[in-house]
C-alpha cells in the first residue's frame, strides 16, 4: 500500500479534489477525478452513507483497474428521523437545487421549537486498493449542530445557511473555510483518513523491511 500512483476521486466534486489531493500528494499519490477516464457516476442504492461510499469507490476501481477514494455526506436532523440522510443531495427531488432542498427542510420543521431541531453533518470516507479490497479505509466524522428557522451567512453551500454550530456561534455559511474545515464532518474524517493511510503505509513498508 498504495499499489499505483494514482488513485481515482470518485467524484467530479472540485473541492474535494482539492482537499484530499492536499493529502494524497504527501505520500506522491496523484489524485485524479473519474471523469478523466470516462467513468460514469456510480448507483447510490445503499441505505447507509458507508454503502454508498463503498459503492463509488468500488465503481471507480472496477473501471479503471486504480485504487479510488470517494466519499458519501449529508445531513441528518432528529426531529425528522435522521432524514433527509443519504438523500440529502436530492431531499426535494432528483433535479433538486441546494436551494430547494434548503427550503422543504425548513418547511419540514415549521414551527418546530429549537430545542428539537438538533442536527448534525455526516462525512464517511472510503479508500480502496481494487474493487475486491476486503479491508478498504473508512474514516467517519459528524458535526453536531442546530436547524435555524431562516438562513443567516453567505459562505459555504448546501445546508449551510441553515447549519448552526453551536461550538463557532454562528452558522456554517457564516464560517471561514478555515474555521469550517477545523470543526466540520469532513474536515475531521479527512484527518482520520490521513492517519489510517499514513498507519498502513508504514506497517507495509515494515513489512517489506523485515522480509528482505
Amino acid at each position: 500500500m498504495p499499489t499505483s500512483s494514482t488513485t481515482i476521486l470518485a467524484s467530479g466534486n472540485k473541492k474535494k479534489l482539492k482537499e484530499l489531493s492536499e493529502i494524497l500528494v504527501r505520500f506522491e499519490q496523484n489524485l485524479t477525478p473519474q471523469s478523466e477516464y470516462n467513468v460514469t457516476d456510480a448507483v447510490e442504492d445503499g441505505l447507509s452513507f458507508v454503502e454508498n461510499a463503498i459503492i463509488k469507490a468500488r465503481h471507480a476501481c472496477q473501471i479503471t483497474g486504480l485504487p479510488a477514494i470517494a466519499d458519501d455526506s449529508g445531513i441528518e436532523v432528529d426531529y425528522l428521523l435522521g432524514k433527509p440522510g443519504i438523500y440529502s443531495a436530492r431531499f426535494a427531488g432528483e433535479n433538486a437545487t441546494d436551494q430547494n432542498n434548503l427550503d422543504k427542510l425548513l418547511m419540514e420543521l415549521k414551527d418546530i421549537p429549537r430545542n428539537k431541531r438538533t442536527a448534525r453533518y455526516q462525512c464517511v470516507i472510503v479508500y480502496m486498493r481494487h474493487a475486491n479490497d476486503p479491508t478498504p479505509i473508512i474514516s467517519q466524522a459528524s458535526w453536531e449542530g442546530i436547524i435555524l428557522e431562516q438562513p443567516i451567512g453567505e459562505q459555504g453551500f448546501g445546508y449551510d445557511p441553515i447549519f448552526f454550530c453551536t461550538l463557532a456561534n454562528k452558522s456554517a455559511a457564516q464560517m471561514s473555510a478555515e474555521e469550517k474545515s477545523s470543526v466540520s464532518h469532513r474536515g475531521k474524517a479527512l484527518h482520520a483518513f490521513e492517519v489510517e493511510y499514513r498507519t498502513r503505509i508504514a506497517a507495509a513498508a515494515q513489512t517489506v523491511q523485515t522480509a528482505t
